[in-house]
């Protein structure tokens, strides 16, 4: 479980290096802010097609090596991003680092398949502590590091590790044992079967991608925000925050275990309610002042980010249970909605900044994060 809650942390964290480190990023490639922008853009959607083109392979092919074929395709991407010469290169790359960075999701229906029944949740929480703390931590290694050393010592510390993770992976990991036959056309079109089959995996899909939205246009426009007036803040300061979001994701565990004691449906409702009402308390931040609204900001970045986590954690905990002979492909639908909202999010959120300010941002999200408590709340049509 410790090798899978780290190798799953440090594949994800790939996705989210370059955030901190975007106003730094952009002078030193010459690049308007728009097309830096599109890095992390490009990162979301590379991931998303990896999930819906490469994660059903899990079901087909032993799990282990899908994992380390995945950690040499990220580091190659990852070494490329360090040494791309203009930002053609290193959007080029971004898009690879999402394809390859779905080993992540490789990891987590690994872990569900070793958990007994019984005790799912609670594994599959502590598993996705790891890759949370990775999404979060992550922004603070990068800022500090592309700080004091620059930009491109993050992406070559994060190929090293990778690579560290293959390594180990290849040893350690049992074989896991294939549960379909399915060629590969058949297998990308039961996704779309197992969409229309059960009500319960569209939900989950559908409030995981809105929360993911609100989660991303936070993520992806804090640095640009911070970099400008009234506060001017590096890659550091930005990173930071990372922090305050790794505080709310250590809520995970306790997710899964609520899951497991009391049902996974009031978990997800509490925490679409709490991610709602964390956002909406940042449109509060034009009444104070700039030192006060860094305090609200980090507050509210605690309680979203516990409210996302866990209601990722109790969707998850009810996706692998419908078919655990396509948790591969259950997983590949959940995390392709979770980063499509990623993907939108980030763009919506520039947009929103860039028109609107820092109140945009936060009424995007706060709208989001509504619309996904709507889906929760909304009754059931049928039992599955």
């Amino acid at each position: 479980m410790l090798l899978l809650a780290v190798g799953a942390g440090l594949s994800v964290a790939s996705l989210y290096y370059s955030q901190p480190m975007l106003g730094v990023m952009a002078p030193d490639l010459h690049a308007s802010d728009s097309a830096t922008g599109a890095i992390p853009t490009l990162t979301q959607l590379g991931y998303a097609l990896g999930i819906l083109l490469l994660a059903p392979l899990g079901d087909r092919y032993d799990r282990r090596r899908i994992i380390v074929a995945k950690a040499v395709a990220l580091v190659g991407a990852l070494l490329l991003a360090g040494l791309a010469p203009g930002i053609g290169a290193l959007l080029v790359s971004s898009l690879v680092v999402g394809l390859a960075a779905t080993m992540a999701q490789d990891i987590v229906p690994a872990a569900a398949a070793l958990a007994p029944a019984a005790q799912r949740g609670k594994v599959v929480g502590t598993v996705m502590t790891g890759l949370l703390l990775g999404i979060l931590l992550s922004r603070v290694v990068s800022g500090f590091v592309a700080a004091h050393f620059g930009w491109r010592a993050m992406f070559m510390i994060a190929a090293a590790s990778i690579a560290a993770v293959a390594l180990v992976a290849r040893r350690q990991l049992p074989r896991f044992t294939p549960t379909t036959v399915l060629p590969y056309g058949a297998l990308l079109a039961s996704l779309a079967a197992l969409w229309r089959e059960h009500g319960a995996l569209r939900r989950a899909a559908l409030a995981q991608g809105l929360l993911s939205v609100g989660f991303s246009a936070f993520w992806s426009t804090l640095a640009v925000m911070l970099h400008g007036a009234p506060f001017h803040l590096g890659s550091e300061a930005a990173g930071a925050f990372g922090l305050a979001g790794a505080a709310g994701a250590l809520g995970a565990p306790l997710a899964g275990r609520l899951a497991d004691r009391s049902g996974p449906e009031r978990v997800t409702r509490l925490g679409a309610a709490l991610a709602a009402l964390s956002f909406a308390a940042m449109l509060l931040t034009p009444l104070v002042s700039p030192h006060a609204q860094l305090w609200l900001i980090g507050a509210s970045a605690i309680g979203f980010d516990l409210g996302v986590q866990i209601a990722l954690v109790a969707h998850q905990t009810i996706v692998y249970g419908i078919d655990p002979g396509a948790r591969s492909r259950l997983n590949a639908v959940l995390f392709v909605c979770m980063f499509t909202g990623m993907a939108v999010g980030a763009a919506l959120g520039s947009l929103a900044l860039a028109r609107f300010g820092w109140t945009g941002v936060a009424a995007l999200a706060s709208a989001a994060a509504l619309a996904a408590l709507a889906v929760r709340l909304a009754p059931r049509r049928g039992a599955r």
